[in-house]
């Protein structure tokens, strides 16, 4: 039990990261939040990314990885996606704080003449406007803990004004409130034989030499480290031997809460933050079993995500995860293969052995007739196939194809098409910026009864999140309808199409929303759970 009277201020843990990037920063954030929620504590996460982009909305997937929107429509850093699934609450957008965000404020301050004629310089103004961004999320949710994921690495010289904030931070809340974790990589040199310390030992110099210790030292490491070598680092980095955690590649990214469990780390936390909490005896028991179920040896069904950034699998972290959630739920392994859809023709024969195909969203006319190629393929051989966003747009435009508009196509890939099956909403024609233009975020859908999507949600009004410009062309609605198309759902005034189905089929659904956002490993989405569950029948028919 937590003495609230106790917890008087919110206390913040500030992760950084050194000796290279993607070192795990954004899982090593959310694992400690897994574990100080199992505590009954409340805990918000912030992510900060040092570059100039607003958002990360604009951004390519090959450079940052997936998109990930939150409930109020902000297109963040695929950090919040594993904060969300982790903590399992909802972040609003203002959790993914950028220098694009602080820059903006600043000078817009400056236009307006907020800063009295003084010079606007980095320190103060850039930094409290840091604080000022962390310490909103702080007060709007009355948070026991602020995780804090500062992004890319120590050293780097746009995150100088970040590190200078958040040392001032630990100032001005106290010593007692504010606790830094340094997430590194330990390389093993094969020629050598051995792990070295001392990329991780320059790393810390260099966060020491802004003025912070860290409280506790992560070592991220392909194989664990011995005794020895904690002890090594602890003694050159200048913290105690047990603050130095060893973080071995797991299986599953849900393993780490309990590998960092194992390694007291909430007992470091609490008696560094002064928490009164019971953190010697584990809380974790829910969450273990979920890593049991993902772990355990149970029947394969094999899944194809067939899009245009298969190359780098981050493209598609949330869509990844969430079926793997559902594969936990039923129980079967999923075995996700990715093929590429940026090609003149796709060969249907990596299709062959799938039980199951699933088009993801994306953007412009790259890779669209592979993912054609791949829902005919689909149609033709009733293979369970899920459509998201684009992959629902495609889904649309094959089946006119298929049904009397053999040249059927999107508006955003041929604007002159005379049958734009996909098309802008009006609203949208005028408007020249790419960033925050879309309908971004939540929007309720009212499914309709004798559908497969109700079937998967059981109830008729649900809230789903959004990112997308184009939609279904309500011209072409009522003669698909009557050729075969379903229309499961639609926005509450019947006006815009947010799902697709067609009857002769053992499982064909397009969303025009993105569930994987919401999906969590104690909690699959029931659309991703239904789709596993037909691709799991496929296998078995066989």
């Amino acid at each position: 039990m937590i003495n609230k009277e106790w917890v008087l201020l919110t206390k913040y843990i500030i992760i950084t990261g050194g000796v290279v990037s993607s070192v795990g920063k954004g899982i090593t954030s959310a694992s400690l939040g897994r574990i100080l929620r199992s505590y009954g504590l409340k805990v918000a996460a912030i992510k900060i990314d040092p570059y100039l982009n607003w958002d990360s909305g604009t951004l390519n997937p090959y450079q940052h990885g997936e998109v990930f929107v939150t409930f109020d429509g902000m297109e963040t850093d695929l950090d919040l996606g594993h904060y969300e699934r982790f903590l399992d609450v909802e972040l609003p957008g203002n959790s993914n704080i950028t220098t694009g965000k602080v820059y903006e404020s600043v000078i817009d301050k400056e236009r307006k003449g907020e800063f009295l004629g003084a010079c606007v310089q980095v320190i103060p103004h850039i930094t409290d406007e840091i604080k000022h961004r962390i310490r909103d999320i702080s007060e709007s949710g009355d948070y026991d803990i602020v995780l804090i994921e500062l992004g890319g690495t120590v050293g780097d010289i746009e995150s100088q004004p970040f590190l200078e904030a958040l040392r001032q931070l630990r100032n001005e809340e106290g010593l007692s409130n504010v606790m830094f974790v340094h997430v590194t990589f330990i390389p093993y040199l094969n020629a050598a034989g051995e792990f070295k310390t001392k990329p991780t030992q320059h790393s810390t110099k260099e966060l020491r030499s802004t003025g912070i210790n860290p409280d506790i030292i992560v070592c991220r490491s392909q194989e664990p480290i011995d005794k020895d070598l904690k002890q090594k680092i602890a003694h050159f980095c200048d913290v105690d031997s047990k603050a130095v955690v060893n973080t071995p590649d797991a299986g599953s990214i849900y393993e780490v809460p309990l590998v960092l469990d194992e390694n007291n780390v909430g007992n470091l936390i609490a008696d560094r933050l002064s928490l009164d909490v019971d953190a010697n005896s584990s809380k974790l028991d829910s969450w273990r079993e979920i890593v049991d179920l993902i772990k355990i040896d149970k029947p394969n069904v094999n899944i194809a995500i067939v899009g245009k950034y298969v190359e780098l699998e981050d493209a598609y972290t949330s869509i990844r995860e969430a079926l793997i959630h559902a594969g936990a739920d039923i129980p079967v392994n999923v075995n996700i293969e990715f093929i590429s859809s940026d090609v003149d023709n796709l060969d249907t024969n990596l299709l062959k052995d799938l039980d199951g195909i699933l088009i993801p969203g994306g953007f412009g006319e790259r890779g669209v007739e592979g993912k054609l190629d791949a829902i005919d393929y689909a149609i033709e051989n009733k293979i369970p196939i899920f459509g998201i966003c684009l992959g629902m747009h495609s889904m649309v435009i094959q089946f006119a194809r298929r049904n009397g508009y053999p040249n059927a196509n999107s508006a955003e890939i041929d604007e002159d098409n005379k049958y734009p099956v996909i098309d802008l909403m009006e609203e949208q024609k005028k408007i020249n910026n790419m960033g925050g233009t879309m309908r971004l975020g939540s929007y309720d859908c009212k499914l309709n009864k004798d559908t497969k999507s109700f079937e998967a949600y059981g109830e008729e009004n649900i809230s789903e999140r959004h990112r997308h410009r184009f939609e279904f062309n309500n011209e072409f609605r009522k003669d698909l309808e009557s050729k075969g198309l379903t229309v499961a759902g639609t926005s509450p005034d019947d006006f815009l199409v947010e799902i697709v189905e067609i009857k002769d089929h053992p499982w064909f659904v397009g969303c025009q929303f993105h569930p994987e956002f919401k999906s969590r490993p104690n909690r699959a989405h029931p659309l991703f759970v239904s789709f596993v569950k037909a691709a799991f029948d496929n296998s078995k028919n066989k």
